[in-house]
């Protein structure tokens, strides 16, 4: 592999390394804004789409779990393999 071609790869690490990185920080945000202000968002939501507290939950879980695949299966598994690709 020449060197500019180790150094795109390179670039593209750095790239999905910090993309990984903010995903789970959104993760983490999403979880807070959850936490602390949920009697408001089952208010606002809820009242919006008669949802029940129940549907507002699974809605909001269902939702972090299938980000959290999201990110680690577009950022983290590219950025593992470019990694180890150039490890060798």
């Amino acid at each position: 592999m020449t060197d500019a071609n180790v150094e795109l790869f390179e670039v593209f690490s750095n790239a999905l390394f910090y993309c990984w990185i903010f995903g789970f920080l959104l993760i983490l945000a999403w979880v807070g804004i959850f936490k602390f202000s949920r009697s408001f968002i089952q208010r606002f939501h809820g009242g919006m789409f008669s949802l029940s507290d129940h549907e507002l939950d699974v809605i909001s879980y269902c939702g972090m779990g299938l980000l959290k695949l999201a990110v680690i299966l577009f950022f983290f598994f590219p950025w593992l393999a470019i990694r180890i690709m150039l490890s060798t």
